[in-house]
């Protein structure tokens, strides 16, 4: 039970490293810029991966980098469009958001019953997050569109990430698609932020970034994986907007409406059900 309890420990850091290297990274936008940030987080993940893993001495087949590259621009252009929502909508919004893209993903390889009630509300939060109207608290419509935009990208990232996992060993396979993203978030780095980028002293704060939102969340969930099941996996990640939303009021003061929040609790539910309906179904197979 002990190796159970201590997986769980693992993704719930990682929850909160993400959401808490998030949180400084938009307390950074005004300096940085979202496109700078974005560069130098990813640029920097990617060498730190490359270094911890020693991905010169590992030879990956030239056929397989074709499905590597999708996996590692899909992880690139997420990134980089979650920040440009991060400018414009709360924290805890833009990953509710985001995350019908994942949730897309599970309800499209799930055949269940239960599927239906899941899309009516993960259809419903949307719904209640887009904007309406000119009241002072309406969203951002821009925004909004990046970050569904960033879950389009998220469910991609999934299904390449999928198939390139079985190209090689999944830390090596990392690095690469983290090299890969770096193709993306440094080109747009320099055409949006360049001037930022090249400013020294934002680095040590890009470097801090990269190891809460990449470096140190992508470690401690492989090693969660490993005696974690995929039910109680999808569950727990089934949280992260909550923790995005809390990290956004208690570090950003970002004030939400109560609908807004409803929103959040209905994108949470469909997912954490979607997780266990689709497992439940994997095992009636199964077995």
């Amino acid at each position: 039970m002990r190796p159970l309890f201590k997986a769980i420990g693992f993704i719930l850091i990682a929850m909160f490293s993400i959401q808490f290297g998030a949180s400084l990274a938009k307390q950074i936008f005004p300096v940085a810029g979202p496109a700078g940030l974005t560069a130098l987080r990813v640029t920097m993940s990617a060498l730190i991966l490359c270094l911890f893993t020693r991905v010169w001495k590992h030879k990956i087949s030239w056929q397989d980098m074709p499905m590597i590259a999708a996996y590692g621009l899909s992880l690139g252009f997420m990134n980089l469009l979650f920040y440009f929502s991060l400018e414009k909508i709360p924290l805890g919004v833009a990953v509710a958001l985001e995350f019908v893209g994942p949730l897309s993903v599970a309800l499209l390889f799930s055949q269940n019953k239960w599927d239906f009630l899941w899309v009516l509300l993960a259809g419903l939060g949307i719904y209640l997050i887009l904007p309406s109207g000119n009241a002072p608290e309406a969203l951002n419509v821009q925004g909004v569109l990046l970050a569904l935009g960033a879950g389009f990208f998220w469910a991609l990232y999934i299904i390449f990430g999928k198939a390139a996992a079985k190209r090689g060993e999944s830390r090596h396979v990392s690095a690469l698609g983290m090299v890969f993203a770096a193709l993306v978030a440094l080109p747009a780095g320099f055409i949006f932020n360049g001037a930022e980028i090249q400013n020294l002293s934002l680095w040590p704060q890009g470097f801090m970034i990269a190891i809460l939102s990449s470096a140190l969340p992508y470690s401690l969930e492989m090693k969660a994986m490993k005696d974690l099941p995929a039910k109680t996996f999808g569950v727990l990640m089934s949280m992260e907007p909550a923790v995005a939303t809390l990290m956004g009021i208690l570090i950003l003061k970002e004030v939400l409406t109560v609908w807004q929040w409803v929103a959040i609790a209905c994108v949470i539910v469909a997912s954490a059900g979607s997780s266990l309906t689709a497992n439940s179904a994997r095992s009636s197979v199964d077995s």
